[in-house]
């Protein structure tokens, strides 16, 4: 009798089937909210979007490592994913893109500038790398108050490494040992810019020890590898160990967001010789292979997830705009009058 074919073990780093389950929801939810973004901006529903398509591997491992109701969660505008992961609820992005008054900064901020202080989510900033000080701040408070057990995760794509903001915070991080992860999404492009026309090293993580921090790259279409990455270097900072920078290489297969073009700096085919790298396939098939879950199951979980934007999209339009008079709100504490 011939011996049944069996599939060599992959590395789980500790989770459980349920736990790969979430990640694989977690990765096709933010697609498709990506996604609905820039259809409701080509409709003109919308002014703006910005897409994560690329990122999501990044987003479900580091989610994954984050401890809810302890860490600080300091993100991006690409970070949809990410903040779906730490507990916000989806219909948030749908009232970010529509601006609605129930939105959580009121319809004022751009679309996917989310901001959950009750879920530790800092307001996030659209001034490339003006939020890593703030991150570095809130991790000097935990440590200024003797909070052990807590950590910030701050996370910036590789342009922001270019810029004056972040070479300050992960300075200050570095000198006073900081409860601090400082995880860069390496997309390739800086906007426009690929990263051989923004820097001269090869490596992010190169810049890590001018600053006497370790650097560790990751695999970011890997959820499974990011996961665990992060999860290391946040133990690491919750424990006193001080700050890490972890570079999670991507590929950002949209545009920078709906107002970009990028057909003027690169070619299709180049983005379709990355689509290799395409993280929501690859997962998808290695938990089919290792009998996490089905085909079957995957395709059902799509269609649900479909049914849930398509309902959170009606219920976040039919809701009303901001009132005139919340015009003042949540601007000026206290008092707003010049005079007073």
């Amino acid at each position: 009798m011939a011996k049944a074919i069996t599939k060599p073990a992959f590395e789980r780093h500790g989770l459980k089937d349920d736990q790969l389950s979430w990640m694989m929801r977690n990765m096709l939810l933010q697609r498709m909210l990506d996604n609905r973004g820039f259809q409701l901006n080509r409709q003109g529903k919308i002014p703006f979007a910005t897409g994560s398509e690329g990122h999501e591997g990044i987003h479900a491992g580091a989610a994954l490592a984050f401890e809810r109701g302890r860490d600080i969660l300091v993100p991006y505008y690409r970070d949809i994913g990410l903040c779906l992961g730490v507990g916000m609820d989806p219909i948030h992005a749908l009232l970010s893109m529509f601006a609605r008054g129930d939105d959580v900064s009121g319809g004022r901020q751009f679309p996917n500038h989310y901001s959950h202080h009750s879920l530790g989510i800092l307001s996030i900033s659209s001034i490339i790398a003006a939020h890593c000080p703030h991150a570095v701040g809130a991790a000097y408070a935990m440590k200024l108050r003797g909070e052990a057990g807590r950590a910030v995760l701050c996370t910036f794509g590789d342009g922001s490494t270019s810029s004056g903001e972040w070479h300050e915070a992960v300075n200050f991080a570095a000198v006073h040992r900081l409860p601090i992860v400082f995880l860069c999404e390496n997309n390739e492009w800086a906007i426009s810019t690929p990263r051989s026309k923004q820097m001269a090293c090869e490596r992010i993580i190169d810049k890590a020890p001018g600053y006497g921090l370790p650097g560790v790259r990751v695999d970011g279409s890997d959820p499974i590898a990011t996961y665990a990455v992060v999860k290391e270097a946040l133990d690491r900072a919750r424990t006193g160990g001080g700050p890490t920078l972890v570079e999670a290489m991507c590929y950002r297969f949209l545009s920078h967001t709906t107002d970009d073009d990028d057909r003027t700096y690169r070619t299709r085919d180049e983005i379709e010789s990355h689509r290799h790298q395409d993280p929501v396939p690859i997962f998808e098939k290695l938990l089919i292979e290792h009998a996490v879950m089905t085909s079957d199951e995957i395709s059902q979980m799509k269609k649900d997830i479909l049914a849930l934007v398509n309902d959170l999209t009606d219920r976040a339009e039919a809701l009303p705009f901001p009132a005139g008079s919340d015009l003042d709100k949540h601007v000026v504490e206290g008092a707003y009058e010049p005079w007073q």
